[in-house]
């Protein structure tokens, strides 16, 4: 009997790594007035440059019933086990979705183990938990020590970061217009980070200027790697590869830890914006008043 990894195209994890730890994606979409795609399929730098080019925020959605139960059936016709990891059910419907899918595959298909998690968090904060757990599997694991696995992890993860703009957060509805217009007269950036107990993402901090902002965000990095150690960074970025690869060569100087680069995608990228720049790391320790 085989376990199956399922996660959502919003862990943003590189098609090297799916194939390598036979990870399978299910992937959210996004939408323009004229045109629809999947996340997996759409070109970052077109989906990116055509909102440059157009001023259209698109929308997203979760995938279907339909997509998830497909790709479940498969695996547990066969005899096998799937554990899927999702976004936040907080932030999507995505995880809801796979549980009701599940709890209609038990019925269908007695012994059928469907086993589904909710990471409380998107990006490398979810692809990381995902990861892990694939790792347990290919090691020869059990089910349930992946589980316990990717939630050892997300105990252990951070994700800061800073939008370039205050634009996408105003026109999604998470600031109002008059926050946005003197936040961006006075220059004042946002530090949003992931409240891995709510599973919402929500402003940390904010200084004056990007420059000072990111500095900021460091500055709680640096802090966790003293009191807790780290494991490894990614450094996140939306159309900002030149910034990514700065940040990631600063930060190289400085820790011993793996440090990548991770390109967000549409589906989150359309939320927060041009230009954002961040970082999701893993502590060695579990942080104090941690759940």
């Amino acid at each position: 009997m085989a376990v199956q990894i399922f996660t959502d195209s919003t862990a943003y994890i590189g098609v090297a790594q799916q194939e390598e730890l036979g990870i399978r994606v299910i992937p959210l979409s996004v939408h323009f007035s004229d045109e629809y795609s999947k996340e997996t399929e759409v070109d970052y730098d077109y989906f990116y440059g055509k909102i440059e080019e157009t001023g259209e925020i698109p929308t997203s959605s979760q995938p279907t019933v339909g997509d998830i139960y497909e790709d479940f059936k498969k695996i547990v016709q066969d005899g096998n086990e799937v554990l899927a990891i999702f976004i936040s059910s907080a932030m999507s419907g995505t995880y809801q979705t796979a549980v009701s899918v599940k709890e209609q595959l038990v019925k269908e298909i007695p012994g059928a183990r469907i086993e589904v998690v909710d990471s409380r968090t998107n990006c490398m904060a979810l692809g990381v938990q995902v990861l892990e757990a694939a790792r347990c599997i290919k090691a020869g694991q059990y089910i349930d020590e992946a589980i316990q696995a990717a939630e050892m992890i997300r105990e252990r993860v951070h994700f800061y970061f800073v939008p370039e703009t205050l634009e996408y957060l105003k026109k999604g509805g998470r600031i109002g217009t008059a926050s946005a217009l003197l936040g961006t007269i006075l220059k004042i950036r946002p530090i949003l980070t992931v409240d891995m107990k709510a599973g919402m993402t929500h402003l940390w901090g904010k200084a004056r200027g990007t420059a000072a902002t990111v500095q900021r965000m460091l500055e709680l990095l640096e802090a966790d790697a003293r009191r807790y150690g780290l494991r490894e960074i990614i450094v996140h970025h939306i159309n900002a590869p030149a910034r990514a690869a700065q940040l990631k060569q600063q930060l190289s100087g400085k820790y011993r830890c793996p440090i990548t680069i991770s390109t967000i995608g549409p589906v989150i990228g359309l939320h927060t914006g041009l230009g954002t720049i961040g970082v999701v790391y893993t502590t060695e320790a579990v942080p104090t008043g941690s759940a």
